[in-house]
């Protein structure tokens, strides 16, 4: 792989050396073509770019995922097709993926100036969808259905990514990096289930403006401007705009999540301190400006996280924690990928006589209000860990497992539950059948997986996770779906279960 860089950027610069070639009617004396030098300044694989002072890494990654009862490749099953639980919930579903990423770093009298790009190519297959008249549409939000070149269930089944884009100057980040909230691991403290709950993730980068000190022996904080819409927004949810859980009802962009990051980094692990503040902007309560809006409200986020280097059990294995409360400021904890879905609905079977079967809710918005009221902001407290033991050079495995807790105040509880057992908008929405109206509820992950490197830079593992709803909501619900072929019928308001297989072949390069 090195000598195919070599050739590469070789090739690079002789074509520049003969694009830059003058004619002339008289005999020119040719430059000697100036091939690429290795860069021993940033550690391997960097070469200097021809003519310059800046070195030049490139690497990547090709990875082949097949994932198992689930219509999702980023993200759990726990909605539409994928928490359906019938013949719409896919059997298997596969994505393949090439990734780029270009680093240059250039040293000047102020540091090392650094630029850092990565971007990826995916191909994903995708879901069906009911019409409800005995026919089927493949990729059923996408606007040409069966071309693969669609959208469904927020996955892009042919698709060019960015990830990163960030320059970094004199302890500066501008552009779109890993947020400073979240841990080294982001979302994997040992998995590669993309859907763990209780932290912060972020893998794909969000857009942010931060200045990093660093005080030596490892110690570094971080101050940070991010933008919000991208991963930060959990919904403020008029109840009044209709629906179980009402709508979401964001305005315009007004304030960034302003973060800071104590980060310990030595020999024997790490701890990292962060703290988040996210602006809750709504728009109306309404279609128009007359109808009033409801004031701002900020929410905050703390999360705590700790990794445990050199541990008696083996060289390399590593104990991975982290802990975070969230009050107006859910996706710190129910992060992006963990919540791709919305709302959560999963249906299963009943025991119950007289019912069709059963299912399960649960949605966690940074804010609820109604109309004339003010936002009411959503409590979340979470964790989620790893244990990584490696058995020899070649095979290791990971435990791992989260939790999240979504609690609601009384005042937001009168929104959905109406007071007394009548009115709100869960029992508008589904019925009179509802005996216990609560839309607290518990999330729990547990999950194992196993790698094996036969060779450097090429792995092959294997991710199995189950999941744990723990719903608050008791009583029969009347509801249907059209798109996952679910009758207007009784379901029993349930806890749920679900479990899910990644199979994954990757090579890194």
């Amino acid at each position: 792989m090195k000598l195919v860089k070599s050739l590469i950027l070789g090739s690079a610069a002789a074509l520049v050396a003969v694009g830059g070639a003058q004619a002339a009617d008289l005999p020119v004396k040719a430059k000697a073509v100036e091939y690429v030098k290795v860069c021993s300044l940033y550690g391997p694989g960097f070469y200097y770019i021809p003519g310059t002072d800046t070195c030049i890494k490139l690497g990547g990654y090709l990875r082949a995922d097949v994932l198992a009862n689930t219509n999702s490749v980023a993200g759990p099953n726990y909605n539409g097709a994928n928490g359906a639980n019938n013949r719409f919930t896919n059997g298997y579903t596969w994505r393949s993926r090439e990734d780029l990423n270009i680093d240059t770093r250039t040293a000047t009298e102020y540091g090392v100036v650094r630029t850092y790009f990565d971007a990826v190519f995916t191909w994903t297959s995708d879901t069906y969808a009911g019409l409800g008249n005995g026919a089927t549409v493949y990729a059923p939000i996408g606007t040409s259905a069966g071309t693969g070149n669609s959208t469904a269930g927020g996955v892009a089944t042919g698709a060019l990514g960015v990830y990163y884009a960030f320059i970094q100057f004199a302890g500066f980040t501008i552009g779109k990096a890993v947020s400073q909230f979240a841990a080294p691991w982001t979302g994997y403290p040992g998995n590669n289930f993309d859907g763990l709950v209780g932290g912060a993730n972020t893998t794909t980068g969000v857009n942010q403006f931060t200045y990093t000190a660093q005080f030596g022996n490892g110690v570094s904080l971080s101050l940070s401007a991010q933008d919000q819409t991208q991963y930060s927004q959990a919904g403020v949810n008029n109840i009044s705009a209709g629906g179980a859980f009402g709508a979401s009802d964001y305005a315009g962009t007004v304030a960034p999540d302003l973060i800071a990051s104590l980060k310990v980094d030595q020999a024997w692990g790490l701890f990292q301190a962060s703290f988040a503040a996210h602006d809750n902007h709504a728009a109306y309560y309404g279609g128009t400006e007359v109808s009033g809006h409801p004031d701002d409200k900020w929410g905050w986020a703390g999360a705590l996280a700790l990794s445990i280097k050199n541990i008696p059990t083996g060289p390399g294995d590593v104990i991975n924690i982290q802990g975070v409360y969230t009050d107006g400021a859910t996706r710190y904890n129910i992060q992006d990928l963990a919540s791709q879905a919305g709302a959560i609905a999963i249906y299963g079977g009943s025991n119950l006589p007289g019912v069709y079967g059963s299912v399960g809710f649960g949605t966690a918005p940074d804010t609820v209000f109604i109309a004339g009221g003010q936002q009411q902001t959503i409590k979340t407290w979470g964790m989620r860990g790893a244990y990584t033991h490696n058995w020899d050079p070649y095979w290791n495995t990971s435990l791992y497992g989260a939790y999240a807790a979504v609690m609601y105040n009384d005042t937001a509880k009168s929104y959905i539950c109406g007071v007394g057992g009548v009115g709100g908008s869960f029992r508008t929405a589904f019925g009179a059948g509802v005996t216990t109206c609560n839309p607290d509820y518990n999330l729990a992950q547990i999950g194992v997986i196993t790698r094996w490197t036969p060779v450097k830079n090429l792995t092959f593992s294997a991710d199995v996770t189950y999941s744990h709803l723990d719903q608050k909501f008791a009583g029969v619900v009347t509801t249907s779906s059209t798109a996952i072929a679910k009758p207007l019928a009784t379901y029993e308001l349930k806890d749920q279960d679900t479990v899910m297989l990644l199979l994954r072949a990757q090579r890194n390069w």
